[in-house]
């Protein structure tokens, strides 16, 4: 009798009507930082592949510090509707010889309200002149990013 009880529920589990689809994250449009960076992923490719622009929240009236390209790829949010993320940021700063560039590592979120929201861990590396520096060329921390509407 448990069997067929059992048995009854599997049917019902598997037949009964799906509800319906999460809504998916999307990396493409316009983000701010909670550090007042602000990035902007024009080209999402069917590939997961994107390419945009970051421009630092220090660069609010600082013209040293240009917009910045970005290049990254995520996870196919066709299969998982809060898809994991990379990208690249390869800084360039007028009148520095010191290269720089920005790994950042993440996932698209959908929240309650609905509202999207990127948590991303990042790595920011500053070349250095020998070995003996390398401790200090490393920086790690963490960002969150909204959609600008």
């Amino acid at each position: 009798m448990e069997s067929s009880a059992f048995a009854l529920i599997l049917t019902l589990a598997l037949v009964a009507p799906v509800a319906p689809a999460e809504r998916k994250c999307l990396l493409s449009g316009s983000w701010q930082s909670d550090t007042g960076c602000r990035m902007v992923v024009s080209t999402l490719g069917k590939d997961g592949r994107f390419s945009g622009s970051y421009l630092p929240g220090s660069a609010t009236g600082d013209s040293e510090i240009l917009t910045l390209p970005l290049e990254g790829s995520q996870q196919d949010a066709g299969l998982v509707p809060q898809p994991i993320f990379s990208f690249t940021v390869h800084w360039w700063l007028q009148d520095s010889e010191t290269a720089q560039a920005t790994v950042f590592l993440g996932q698209c979120y959908v929240g309650s309200n609905g509202e999207e929201i990127l948590h991303a861990l990042w790595l920011r590396r500053e070349a250095t002149n020998n070995p003996v520096e390398d401790w200090k060329a490393t920086w790690v921390g963490t960002s969150i990013f909204t959609r600008i509407k």
